[in-house]
């Protein structure tokens, strides 16, 4: 029993409940406390256990968290990006639908269609954010937060500060200001036609 304490005082990563009913873990070395997105006692410990084991042996962790989520998802050692991609359209409905239909085909994202999601490394993604334009960015970023909030990931692949900034070309700033002068331009001469046609008083 002493060892067993002894060793989980060595531990990074710990769970606890909230009064809500939803299980945290902290992180010892920072203080920072966030949550596991559960409320079964059993998953909240494999997702911590998952962490510590990935913060002392991260050539392990892949591994183990294939063999975690294998226990409650049978499919989760086969599933690919691909089928997450497939899967988001068929919650959109009209314009949305067609949008992310059109999105997925996106050729930036091939280098992972056929990627087990928790074989998934940071380096893939960046690969993809590398090829692809600020649509892949916002899509990629979309797909990612849809495979967590399915539980078909662990943790992120990458987590919020490490995804690039979206940034829109300045390009698409100029439209937007040609196109304010093009409306100014024809209110000033709408205003120019309708003083010549007024009719004296």
């Amino acid at each position: 029993m002493f060892i067993t304490m002894k060793e989980n005082m060595k531990q990074r990563y710990s769970v606890f409940l909230r009064p809500w009913g939803v299980f945290y873990y902290e992180d010892h070395q920072t203080g920072k406390q966030a949550t596991l997105k559960t409320r079964d006692k059993d998953e909240a410990f494999r997702l911590v256990a998952a962490k510590n084991e990935n913060e002392d042996a991260p050539a392990f962790s892949l591994h183990l968290a294939r063999v975690y989520w294998k226990a409650g998802d049978p499919t989760g050692a086969t599933r690919t990006w691909q089928h997450v991609m497939d899967e988001i359209p068929k919650l959109k409905t009209g314009e949305t639908h067609h949008r992310w239909l059109t999105a997925i085909k996106d050729t930036a994202f091939d280098s992972i269609r056929n990627l087990v999601v928790l074989e998934t490394q940071a380096e893939h993604f960046l690969q993809v954010l590398e090829a692809g334009s600020v649509s892949t960015n916002i899509y990629l970023r979309r797909v990612h937060n849809f495979a967590l909030d399915m539980n078909w990931l662990p943790w992120p692949v990458l987590p919020k500060r490490r995804w690039p900034a979206i940034k829109f070309k300045e390009k698409r700033g100029i439209i937007h200001q040609r196109a304010a002068r093009i409306a100014r331009l024809h209110r000033h001469a709408d205003l120019k036609i309708a003083l010549v046609i007024l009719p004296a008083g």
